[in-house]
């Protein structure tokens, strides 16, 4: 039977999207998209650039003007991918504590996303894809064969970002990440243009008990009964 030639994989926050979609994309073949990037690199540049973040025309005028490119790794440092903001590699920057702070207001404002969904959908349109978001099943490719919603509690998912910060060799403190994280889960579910929330024919599977390999191998089944 083929397999699914467009899978979404959604979720909040440090849910298992980017590992689980990274695995099933190189166990497939696939090309890996995490859209996430994408406002993590708009955040990013407008803070370089001291753009107020609260300011949604600047903001939106930012990241329909930037270019950003997402590539095979560059450098054999642990990523799963490159990112470039016109022309510069900002793989890392975007995974700071600020960035995390900021970018789920920046992926509130409509223009922002109008911007950054046109590319994704020309990527997925494509096929033989694995993407991953948070309204990849609702909004980018609501027609994708197999649509999968990953999730586990906020103190689990905080912990994880944590232990991820923590084995980069930077700071991090447990209960400020929680907070942050609640507060993003807010922002994201409650926002007015592709809220955070499972597709109707999502596939949910809860992460927060489930160790990498368990999870992969849930979502291999999904993907080998899925009817393309």
């Amino acid at each position: 039977m083929s397999k699914p030639s467009r899978i979404a994989i959604d979720g909040p926050a440090a849910s298992g999207k980017s590992t689980i979609g990274g695995l099933l994309a190189e166990r497939l073949s696939y090309v890996y998209f995490d859209t996430g990037v994408m406002y993590r690199a708009v955040t990013w540049v407008a803070l370089q650039r001291g753009i107020d973040l609260a300011d949604e025309q600047g903001v939106t005028a930012l990241a329909e003007s930037i270019h950003i490119q997402v590539t095979q790794p560059t450098v054999a440092d642990g990523r799963q991918y490159t990112v470039y903001a016109d022309g510069e590699d900002i793989t890392w920057q975007i995974r700071r504590p600020e960035v995390d702070h900021g970018v789920s207001p920046v992926s509130a404002y409509p223009g922002v996303r109008m911007a950054l969904t046109a590319q994704q959908r020309r990527i997925g349109q494509a096929g033989r894809v694995v993407m991953v978001g948070r309204d990849i099943g609702t909004v980018v490719m609501p027609d994708a064969e197999l649509k999968i919603y990953l999730d586990a509690s906020v103190e689990e998912r905080a912990r994880r970002r944590y232990q991820e910060i923590r084995e980069r060799g930077e700071p991090a403190d447990y209960e400020h990440i929680l907070r942050d994280m609640r507060r993003r889960d807010r922002i994201d579910s409650e926002r007015d243009t592709a809220p955070l929330r499972p597709a109707s024919d999502a596939v949910i599977i809860d992460t927060t008990e489930l160790g990498v390999a368990e999870v992969l191998t849930e979502v291999e089944r999904w993907v080998d009964q899925s009817d393309p």
